[in-house]
């Protein structure tokens, strides 16, 4: 097996492939990059964010059929290089090339998909560059930091016809799409409201911002990307600390709420739409000198154009409300609340009214069913062959995504708001509200 060689860009050549995910990415030859054409049935998969996430789908999991990876690009020279590594081990190959700048191998043509594990803020500009180059993406959650960087990658998957899967795995999980057959057919009566709530931030967690040295191996403009340049600190960058930043999250109200959010979406048949109206409150840390600025706690009351209600919390402020019915508590879940009784699941299984009758409930000839999937990174594969939807979808991801964004207004704003989802605006917004939708882009990273 060769040694890995780590590609690094000059400040020419970076400013060269990076005018802009609005043009043209630099481009390698693939004869250059990988040699010989790779046999008709394989896939070539370039992995973009070589961290723990990326880890647990790719190499802790069996290998998967029919795929190689011929790429690996993280800012962190030893995580590229290691990730390399362990993928070549792993199918036993030596196809896998460590490179820092992803749009170093973006535009090559024997790239089939790409596979996006970076931190939040790069989700979306990375899948921008990905479906104009006509790459096929799997995108981890939540989808992005801006409203408006999701619509505009909407445009390019739709224009490029592209394949998406979005990193919402409980949809290739049993007990969610049992769940949410459960609800489509009826069995809880007509639906009243759904309560949904994830994980937050402690209040009391205090992290000062400091100015620390730029580690040696580790590009932290880049991985800054197109947000605000703010000074270096092992927290800001750790696995978990760029959630809580606001620069590059919008923090567990999107992070971890994506999952119930979706399954949510996904039971009431709302993955092309999302509540009409916002209202609550939330917690947001007001130190300048704080670090994790994030939305920490909060309590969004929301309602369907059908009338369905909808209330969205983190795991404190659930705990009362679920507890006052429900026989087990969980720091996250989706509870369907119908004319029969309620229907509650999480990753540790699903529960009922009626002591898990429900569980039971045999599916009839003509009533709903969903999707199949029973491995979420094989059924990118799979759809990647056939140019089928995905489990997951773009058109579902965006939209739950966008009830974590509309949230996340609300308690910055401290304003109700009123949606158009098919529209997509706020209603009669505010200039702050408006301000929200967007992010502004560093140079030379424009989206």
């Amino acid at each position: 097996m060769s040694d890995p060689i780590y590609h690094a860009l000059t400040r020419r050549r970076f400013l060269a492939g990076a005018s802009a995910t609005l043009g043209a990415p630099l481009i390698i030859p693939a004869s250059r990059l990988f040699g010989a054409e790779a046999p008709s049935k394989l896939l070539n998969i370039a992995v973009i964010g070589c961290g723990w996430r990326a880890t647990q789908v790719l190499l802790q999991n069996q290998p998967y059929a029919g795929v190689r990876f011929v790429a690996t690009c993280d800012p962190f020279k030893h995580k590229t290089e290691n990730f390399a590594k362990g993928l070549n081990a792993k199918y036993n190959t030596d196809a896998c090339k460590p490179y820092r700048d992803f749009r170093e191998i973006i535009g090559n043509r024997d790239i089939d998909g790409v596979a996006v594990f970076t931190p939040d803020h790069w989700h979306v500009p990375v899948a921008i560059h990905a479906a104009r180059n006509r790459k096929d993406m799997y995108v981890e959650k939540p989808l992005g930091v801006s409203l408006t960087w999701s619509w505009k990658l909407r445009e390019e998957i739709e224009k490029n016809k592209v394949v998406f899967q979005y990193g919402t795995q409980q949809r290739s999980a049993k007990v969610f799409r049992r769940a949410c057959e459960i609800v489509r057919n009826g069995h809880l009566g007509k639906i009243t409201s759904v309560d949904v709530w994830c994980n937050g931030l402690d209040p009391k967690t205090h992290v000062a911002i400091r100015d620390d040295k730029v580690p040696d191996g580790f590009d932290y403009d880049l991985w800054t990307g197109p947000s605000a340049l703010r000074p270096y600190q092992p927290e800001r960058v750790a696995n978990t600390g760029a959630w809580y930043c606001y620069d590059t999250a919008l923090g567990f109200i999107a992070g971890w709420g994506a999952h119930p959010l979706d399954i949510c979406q996904w039971g009431l048949d709302m993955d092309h739409s999302g509540p009409v109206s916002y209202a609550g409150s939330g917690i947001v840390p007001q130190a300048a000198d704080e670090l994790y600025n994030t939305t920490r706690s909060w309590d969004i009351q929301c309602a369907y154009d059908n009338g369905i209600k909808m209330r969205f919390m983190d795991d404190i402020t659930a705990k009362p409300v679920v507890t006052a019915y429900h026989c087990v508590y969980h720091g996250h879940g989706t509870v369907f609340h119908g004319e029969k009784g309620w229907l509650g699941v999480d990753r540790d299984g699903m529960y009922s009214h009626d002591k898990n009758k429900l569980r039971a409930v045999e599916l009839k000839d003509g009533d709903t069913r969903l999707p199949v999937s029973d491995s979420h990174f094989d059924n990118f594969l799979a759809c990647m062959r056939s140019r089928e939807k995905t489990v997951s979808p773009f058109e579902a991801a965006i939209r739950s995504d966008t009830v974590s964004h509309l949230s996340d207004i609300v308690v910055r704003t401290g304003i109700p708001l009123k949606w158009d989802p098919k529209a997509e605006k706020i209603i009669d917004a505010t200039p702050a509200q408006t301000a929200l939708l967007d992010r502004p882009s560093r140079e030379p990273y424009i989206k």
